[in-house]
């Protein structure tokens, strides 16, 4: 007989995981038509917000580690979306930007939130509060 504790259906972790994994292949069409994966589309957000910021802040900011983040901001500077350029005051530091090409995707992406937003089908105040619980997640762990 299994223990309650272990049933999938009692699992915080689990609900999160395939949630993730849905909300991504939701986002996955929207992004394909600006040449985007989800982690790319990330880093845009971020960079829209803030032209440049250093490859530290923005792990931080996306939490991801160094390993992950540095082979795709080459794959986003390959296509032409963003610049790398080592730090003047501390080479250590790299910095990325938006380019040009960069830029002009932002326009096409304002339109991605409202259409997810439909897709979910959560009320404001829901996803509100699911935000708020999820940040709270993120905060402590």
């Amino acid at each position: 007989m299994t223990k309650d504790i272990l049933k999938l259906n009692n699992q915080i972790c689990f609900p999160l995981y395939a949630a993730s994994r849905q909300i991504t292949k939701l986002y996955r069409p929207l992004l394909t038509k600006l040449g985007l994966t989800y982690p790319q589309y990330l880093v845009l957000l971020v960079l829209f917000e803030d032209e440049t910021v250093t490859v530290k802040a923005l792990g931080e900011r996306l939490y991801l580690d160094s390993g992950t983040l540095t082979p795709l901001l080459k794959r986003m500077e390959e296509h032409g979306l963003v610049e790398r350029k080592r730090c003047s005051e501390d080479e250590r530091v790299v910095k990325v930007s938006l380019t040009k090409k960069g830029r002009g995707i932002e326009k096409q992406a304002e339109a991605i939130p409202n259409k997810f937003s439909k897709e979910i089908q959560l009320e404001t105040e829901e996803a509100k509060e699911l935000k708020r619980l999820l940040t709270k997640i993120l905060d402590q762990v």
